[in-house]
């Protein structure tokens, strides 16, 4: 059965602030939360730039749950929860097994793991924390919010390194359309700034010393930031039999994989994800007026990006307006697409289209409008969302106004 789903409800934090309010607040203005990462011991790497969470903001979790969590997972909770907020929703016995939730993550619990390794082989500690593996395991984000709301339908982790959130929300989406559920919770939680995955990216030679620059001729690379995006999904009969506010509506979804490179990216994936989308939305190329773009600063991804997009769009490529928002929250790696959901939902909310911030000089390779550092103002009906990861696995989203 073909449902229409729809997303009632948003929650997020990230660098750029603790909901999803106040990171578009930032977001529309062009404001990159990029600076020296402090909060985290990061040893021979101190000085490194990331966009982190400074403060963790007010919550009611019990501190018996509190003890089992990854910063993840606590990350995803938050976010979990203001997005039920926002959508009027909360559980009881008659409804609970119909509400689920899909949870993208770009891997474990970094924290935890790290903390483990540093105390039996440095401190000579002879046993792991108690609640080591449950905190650990990627799929903790999917079983902790579950276990806060309280939603007994499909529960699951969704792990597609970049693009896990969009792969979160699409599987979620399937759900609904399968009839499996009627509300699921979805989005994408990683929380990454921690020495070991610092020193493993910079062993890639891709992370920036300064600040992340999409599609800038002189951009040098990738900035890690850590945060949660989560969004309501509800079937379309669903939300109109409570009379719901609909925020927009998951139009397509395209999927694909490189099959080429576990990390040089390919144009002909990315290429037939972007035209699955746009045929599974049943939209024209010209019918999108935002695509927030992967953009992650490296030479290769933005070139290659900008050649996909214009197989796939031509003209029009030129005609609509195109952003990358990872200059401004960096990139949060399972979470990134799900922040990225809130930039399109929020884009054709208010018709403003979020900049591409600390862009310095045009690079005719990467010569569409990515509406450097200053928002525009701009009717959004349609607004799609790449997210495109290492291993070439690619998901693409496609939100239209309701």
């Amino acid at each position: 059965m073909d449902r229409r789903v729809v997303i009632t409800g948003i929650g997020g934090l990230c660098g750029l602030g603790t909901n999803a309010s106040s990171i578009w607040k930032e977001m529309r203005e062009g404001r990159s939360a990029i600076s020296p990462i402090i909060t985290t011991d990061l040893y021979d790497m101190e000085g490194t730039v990331g966009a982190e969470i400074r403060a963790i903001p007010g919550h009611d979790i019990p501190r018996k749950q509190l003890v089992s969590m990854d910063r993840f997972s606590l990350l995803a909770v938050i976010a979990a929860t203001e997005a039920m907020r926002q959508a009027g929703l909360s559980t009881n016995e008659q409804n609970a097994h119909r509400y689920g939730a899909a949870m993208g993550v770009g891997g474990p619990g970094w924290g935890t793991i790290e903390e483990t390794y540093r105390s039996i082989l440095l401190d000579g500690v002879t046993r792991a924390r108690i609640f080591t593996a449950p905190k650990g395991m990627p799929s903790a984000a999917a079983g902790q919010v579950s276990i806060y709301l309280g939603l007994r339908g499909p529960v699951f982790g969704v792990t597609s390194a970049c693009a896990a959130g969009n792969h979160a929300i699409a599987s979620a989406v399937d759900q609904i359309r399968l009839g499996r559920a009627d509300v699921m919770l979805a989005g994408g939680s990683d929380a990454p700034l921690t020495w070991g995955v610092l020193k493993s990216w910079e062993a890639l030679r891709v992370l920036a010393p300064d600040t992340c620059r999409p599609f800038s001729a002189d951009r040098k690379g990738v900035v890690l930031g850590e945060g949660a995006g989560m969004a309501v999904l509800e079937s379309y009969e669903h939300a109109t039999a409570r009379g719901a506010t609909m925020l927009a509506e998951v139009a397509g979804i395209g999927l694909s994989g490189d099959a080429y490179d576990i990390v040089m990216p390919s144009i002909e994936g990315p290429e037939a994800a972007m035209r699955s989308c746009l045929a599974d939305a049943e939209l024209n190329p010209d019918d999108v007026d935002y695509l927030n773009a992967h953009g992650t600063g490296t030479v290769a991804n933005d070139e290659m990006e900008t050649a996909a997009i214009k197989r796939v769009f031509g003209d029009h490529a030129f005609q609509m307006s195109v952003s990358s928002t990872k200059s401004m929250h960096a990139h949060c790696l399972g979470a990134a697409s799900a922040l990225e959901m809130i930039a399109c939902i929020m884009a054709i909310q208010e018709g403003v289209i979020p900049p591409t911030a600390n862009y310095r000089e045009p690079d005719p390779q990467c010569d569409l409008d990515v509406t450097p550092n200053v928002p525009r103002e701009r009717k959004v009906r349609v607004a799609m969302s790449n997210a495109f990861a290492m291993g070439g696995t690619n998901a693409v989203l496609a939100f239209r106004q309701v």
